[in-house]
């Protein structure tokens, strides 16, 4: 008598949702075939022809990227192929590339192995920063180098988009070209042991509309190719053998998701105000022209913090007065009739460029010389930024903001350097606004505590909460080991919040918040009780926060305000923060 099958164990994992939906299918276990890189001796006279090759291998990886890129844009929208610029941007970095020329003549090693090495040291460095932007462009050098060793070896792995049968994709990582390559067709889904949501394969993911989850820690050991699978891409859920009820109840929930998200989109155009007639500005954070197409998809009312630090990180050198000017100008420009808040420079900490004039060799950099410091030590440096936002801002909507304010004395400092700028770009009969805004950033206990002093010197401020909780709980975010004690609701981080809304409001000035709280729809009720006018926020999380925003009213907002300063613990707060949205909009929690 044949032994009856035993069904598998169903199996629930928990990770990072990156891309929303849900899906199910045959599992498909892809591992990227590790590389075998020969390391060889060569004589004097082949140098030459090494560099040779290497030189027709990068022109070859461009090439191929360059030809991903175009795919992608006749797939989804070209900002989303524009993250294969970073890519470009590796195999354009003379720097990188006459260093490993330079490696094969001094050391008379093979391009493969030379290859392999300068992409491991800068990657390594890379992967001790805590910018999680900078962490994930790792990912970014080790798919070019691996592209270019492929080349080398004229060798290459059968890619995913070769694949014919429907699946969901389970692997210990997948790089940003992998994804790209994906078939929505016969791709429902993917789930990895690695990434982040700031990585551009969860960005690919996203662009491609495709489930995903990832963080997943060990999932490409525990599944089998053929193995059932479930994904959850906005819970960041994965179940191995779905049982069929939890098949029955997930059917409903994607259909009753999409029923939601169009409702979502729907209200694109609608104000964020509350029943009872509060107005909350919902404006997005940016950090580059190729984000314009998204922030408009979603709503988003202006750019509510311009990281304009970040074009000098991803040019690897500082970007130049007119060059500024003229990305500051295309932004205002684009976005008119709504604001741009240009932030000056955040650099110092984890956030540096090749020949910077920042010092990395601080023993404690994040409590160290960054950010204004910096810009207040090398005023020229800091006039030039002045100059090209003042340059750009004759359309009437840019606004300055300085980061990491910690004294008064900062914020007058730099006020009489704007002034210096101001009286420059006059002395030449350049055009400028005259009145335009100036604001600071809350992010450090300090300038909350003295907000009202701070206050009679600018016209806004911005919480960055990010660095705020950091700062006050004195919790690492990005160390696994007190991540848990990074509270957004702790009852300290409140206080600090309410008294610079205080401020603000004692003043007659507006106060926004531009960390990732303001993403978060758990915390939107919360905020607007605080009494938050604006919140800045990745352009996608518009809709829904919109939504809380539009089922409240202020008065409920205000109550449970009361309530949580009362609360002695953030998770009190946060049972609080849930229950509201449970009474005023539980459909929402299905996207939450």
């Amino acid at each position: 008598m044949a032994k009856k099958k035993i069904a598998a164990k169903s199996l629930k994992l928990h990770g990072i949702g990156v891309s929303p939906g849900v899906a199910v299918g045959p599992a498909y276990l892809f591992a990227t075939r590790k590389l075998s890189i020969p390391e060889k001796i060569i004589s004097v006279s082949e140098i030459e022809h090494e560099i040779c090759r290497m030189e027709d291998a990068i022109m070859e990886t461009r090439r191929q990227i360059k030809k991903i890129q175009g795919d992608l844009e006749t797939r989804t929208a070209s900002v989303n192929a524009s993250v294969f610029d970073a890519h470009l941007m590796v195999l354009d970095d003379r720097a990188f590339i006459e260093e490993m020329f330079d490696a094969i003549r001094k050391e008379c090693r093979n391009a493969e192995w030379v290859v392999h090495t300068a992409s491991e040291k800068y990657a390594g460095v890379l992967s001790s920063v805590k910018d999680d932007y900078l962490r994930e462009r790792v990912a970014d050098i080790k798919d070019v180098a691996k592209r270019i060793i492929q080349n080398l070896l004229g060798d290459s792995d059968v890619p995913l988009s070769k694949i014919n049968i429907k699946h969901i994709i389970i692997a210990p990582d997948l790089a940003p070209s992998e994804t790209a390559a994906l078939r929505k067709d016969m791709v429902v889904g993917f789930a990895t042991d690695f990434g982040s949501p700031t990585s551009h394969t969860a960005l690919m993911a996203r662009a491609l509309e495709i489930p995903a989850v990832v963080g997943l820690h060990d999932v490409s050991g525990k599944v089998v190719s053929g193995d059932e699978v479930l994904i959850d891409g906005n819970k960041g859920v994965i179940i191995l053998h779905p049982t069929r009820e939890q098949l029955k109840e997930y059917g409903k929930l994607a259909k009753a998701r999409k029923s939601i998200e169009r409702d979502l989109i729907s209200i694109k155009d609608e104000p964020a105000v509350t029943k009872d007639g509060y107005n909350v500005n919902l404006m997005a954070n940016a950090e580059s022209l190729e984000e314009l197409d998204s922030i408009k998809e979603y709503g988003a009312k202006g750019i509510g913090l311009f990281r304009s630090e970040y074009l000098y990180l991803m040019e690897n050198r500082a970007i130049g007065e007119e060059e500024q000017t003229d990305i500051y100008r295309r932004l205002a420009l684009n976005m008119l009739p709504d604001p741009v808040v240009i932030r000056t420079l955040d650099l110092g900490g984890d956030k540096f460029f090749d020949n910077s004039y920042v010092d990395k060799k601080e023993e404690n950099p994040f409590l160290g010389c960054r950010s204004i410091r910096y810009s207040l030590l090398h005023p020229s440096e800091f006039k030039k930024q002045l100059r090209a936002i003042l340059k750009a801002s004759v359309s009437g909507n840019v606004k300055i903001m300085y980061p990491m304010i910690s004294s008064v004395d900062e914020v007058i400092r730099a006020n009489e350097i704007l002034q210096e700028a101001k009286k420059e770009l006059s002395a030449t009969g350049i055009d400028y606004q005259k009145d335009i805004e100036v604001g600071v950033m809350i992010e450090i206990p300090s300038a909350a505590l003295t907000a009202d002093i701070i206050a009679e010197h600018v016209k806004f401020f911005s919480l960055g909460t990010n660095d705020l909780i950091q700062y006050t709980l004195a919790v690492d975010r990005v160390n696994e080991r007190v991540a848990h004690l990074y509270e957004p609701t702790h009852p300290a981080v409140l206080k600090l919040i309410r008294q610079t809304v205080e401020a603000g409001q004692k003043h007659g000035i507006p106060v926004s918040l531009c960390g990732e709280m303001a993403s978060d729809p758990v915390m939107t009720a919360l905020l607007v009780g605080l009494g938050v006018n604006s919140l800045s926020m990745a352009p996608s999380a518009v809709p829904l926060v919109k939504d809380i925003i539009r089922s409240i009213k202020y008065t409920d907002a205000q109550e449970l305000v009361k309530a949580a300063l009362l609360c002695k613990s953030a998770s009190e707060v946060l049972t609080l923060c849930k229950k509201l949205i449970r009474k005023v909009a539980p459909s929402l929690l299905k996207l939450i």
